[in-house]
């Protein structure tokens, strides 16, 4: 009976280590590495400066003067300056066509995608397994991804996949869907292409909400090199530690708050409703809820929970973003945060909902200060920033953190895998940055726009940059 009673707590021991180390194999295999990645600059014919941009504006006769003042305060608002780029029909004054469309797309993905095959001449795109393409607003047929296989030649098994529709923080996406197919795909590589199409989407209406795309979006993309295999881990340049996205579309306000439409006029643009502030809130707070956990140690959690149930019983509550994480001290499990430069509120929001410095924002301010809103290219930018500086040392942790139409908030944390220090997209500029004023011309050069004088005048706009 002894024996017996030994043989079965054996078997059980024998057991339950098969099932431990069949996780830990499990888990080992799943691993996500970043090998590099690589960002779009325009060139210089593709500027948009401020003389060129309000040449632009004043051309559209659907605009009164009351409008241009609102869109002069916007960009001077908006924290862009006048190095950033956009498509060179928007230039023009004139349409796209389906040319001018595809045109756009094969700039920004082939010059990317080109200097990363340079960059890693041991991998050629033969070796690629998975590919993921996103960009929002635009779905040609064949797919984006098709044209991509087409022009390197990529092999037939190579498994595919266009997302669009996701906004901002689609290149998160991206990753998660990369991360999940990695667990099935062994010993795999992947390629992540992250831009947006510009050229068809100015907004040409005079609905205020409508208009501040004009203001913010701009030329960009980037094209990221991914693998699970662990014994490129030494190459690697960042780690995938954890990823959390969610959806809060179920909501009507939430999922109208930044959506693409018609306007009264007929005009096809993106509206930007007065809930978007409240709808990154709602997300931010339910995504930080599973996040943090994960991230942050646990004497932080509880110090947090016990201040946190101090301030409910004082009665003090806000839907604001600036309250969401009021009292939580993110740097406890991070080092660096790389907040989506989509505009000079959201970073501010951001930054104070989880207590950041300057030193924090500074590069997603620089991001967006010197390539504008790139969509959800814009990570890469800041990231960037951060690498040219040299500030991420091996160990260092990376909380990226967006928001996306839908109503969508994804974040996910890296950790750096080994001290870097390529100045890559910032190479002939980092040494300038930060400006010590970061402001735009705009102001000085129209501000006459706000002169009394001009109500009481008719003024055709379209000819007087002419």
């Amino acid at each position: 009976m002894e024996v017996l009673l030994t043989m079965c707590l054996v078997l059980s021991l024998f057991f339950g280590f098969c099932c431990l180390f069949k996780s830990f194999l499990q888990r080992r295999d799943q691993c996500c590495y970043l090998l590099a990645y690589e960002c779009y600059k325009a060139k210089e014919d593709m500027k948009l400066q401020s003389d060129s941009c309000a040449k632009i504006v004043m051309q559209n006769k659907n605009l009164g003067l009351e409008d241009f003042r609102f869109l002069l305060k916007t960009i001077v608002n908006s924290g862009i300056g006048e190095e950033t780029s956009c498509p060179r029909n928007i230039l023009q004054c004139r349409e796209a066509t389906l040319a001018d469309s595809l045109s756009e797309m094969d700039e920004t993905i082939f010059d990317t995608l080109d200097k990363l095959f340079a960059r890693y001449p041991s991998i050629s795109p033969s070796q690629i397994d998975i590919l993921v393409v996103n960009v929002s607003m635009f779905s040609p047929s064949p797919s984006l991804t098709s044209r991509i296989v087409n022009r390197y030649k990529m092999r037939e098994d190579i498994k595919t996949f266009n997302l669009s529709g996701m906004g901002c923080s689609a290149s998160l996406v991206a990753v998660d869907v990369v991360q999940g197919l990695f667990k099935s795909y062994k010993d795999s590589y992947a390629l992540v292409v992250s831009t947006e199409s510009m050229a068809p989407h100015w907004y040409c209406g005079k609905e205020k909400s409508m208009m501040l795309t004009n203001c913010l979006f701009r030329s960009g993309g980037c094209s990221m090199l991914f693998t699970n295999r662990r014994y490129l881990k030494h190459q690697a340049i960042l780690k995938l530690k954890t990823l959390v996205r969610t959806h809060i579309g179920s909501s009507d306000d939430a999922y109208n708050c930044c959506i693409q439409l018609e306007d009264d006029s007929g005009y096809l643009g993106f509206r930007l409703t007065k809930y978007l502030t409240k709808a990154a809130a709602l997300a931010l707070t339910i995504n930080l809820q599973v996040l943090v956990p994960k991230i942050l140690p646990l004497r932080e959690i509880l110090r947090y929970l016990v201040e946190s149930r101090l301030r409910k019983k004082s009665g003090t509550k806000s839907q604001n973003l600036e309250a969401v994480g009021v009292g939580l001290n993110m740097k406890a499990g991070i080092e660096h945060f790389c907040i989506h430069p989509g505009g000079r509120a959201i970073i501010d929001g951001i930054g104070k909902s989880l207590a950041l410095s300057e030193y924090d924002l500074e590069p997603s301010r620089m991001a967006l200060f010197r390539f504008g809103n790139t969509s959800a290219a814009g990570f890469w930018y800041a990231l960037g920033y951060m690498e040219a500086k040299k500030r991420l040392k091996k160990g260092d942790r990376i909380l990226m953190s967006g928001f996306g139409a839908g109503f969508k908030c994804n974040n996910i944390v890296w950790e750096v895998v080994r001290d870097l220090d390529d100045a890559n997209v910032w190479k002939s500029c980092i040494d300038s940055y930060p400006p010590h004023i970061i402001a735009n011309p705009f102001m000085e050069k129209f501000s006459w726009l706000n002169d009394e004088c001009l109500s009481f005048v008719r003024i055709d706009f379209g000819k007087l940059l002419a």
